[in-house]
């Protein structure tokens, strides 16, 4: 309550919500498109799968000193490493989305014009909107738990920056106050998420 009424909650929240939306934005304008081609491209996916596996189980924050040099500022790093920890997800929901595509659809398609980006944009996509939403509600748990650690490379905001601040000054109650408060949004965002997904199956099976 005390977070909350001192608009320390959301002093704290604003910079990390905006850094995993970046990281997120990130995520899906890369995982997207790679999701499309290694589920519709056969050699794409057998060249990529063992590369794709082996990457997908490095630590996002093993990266973290390939960030700090590769990007000028604090932000940028840990954008970085939130869009390292969500990309996976979106891939393979995608993939596994184009797979699922019922080959009729797509023959219709062609048969009344529809060639490459058209073809994607009135078939493709949303056949497999579904799937890229499970995607994303995976790649938003992925990204919040990461968001927390990368906010220790020494930001000065931020809800992990909170939670350095709070044992620093070794104020506990303030700690699990905090704690406490990054379970309830990113529970909130991922209701949010598991809203637009029902709705968007609902529109499919009507």
């Amino acid at each position: 309550v005390r977070l909350v009424s001192s608009g320390e909650a959301y002093r704290a929240a604003w910079p990390s919500l905006g850094r995993v939306l970046g990281g997120l934005a990130l995520a899906f304008a890369i995982g997207v498109p790679v999701g499309l081609i290694f589920g519709s491209v056969r050699l794409f996916e057998k060249a990529m799968q063992l590369p794709f596996q082996i990457l997908r189980m490095v630590s996002p924050l093993s990266w973290m000193p390939v960030a700090v040099l590769a990007f000028p500022s604090w932000d940028g790093a840990i954008i970085f490493l939130i869009a390292v920890a969500a990309v996976w997800p979106v891939i393979f929901a995608t993939a596994a989305g184009v797979k699922r595509i019922d080959p009729a659809w797509l023959q219709v398609g062609r048969t009344l014009g529809g060639r490459g980006l058209v073809l994607a944009r009135h078939i493709i996509l949303p056949a497999i909107l579904p799937d890229i939403l499970v995607g994303a509600r995976l790649a938003l748990g992925v990204a919040w738990i990461v968001l927390v650690p990368s906010e220790y490379l020494g930001v000065t905001s931020g809800l992990g920056y909170a939670i350095n601040d709070a044992r620093d000054t070794l104020s506990y109650d303030r700690l699990a106050a905090i704690v406490l408060l990054i379970g309830l949004i990113g529970w909130a965002l991922d209701a949010l998420l598991g809203l637009v997904a029902a709705r968007v199956r609902w529109k499919h099976a009507h």
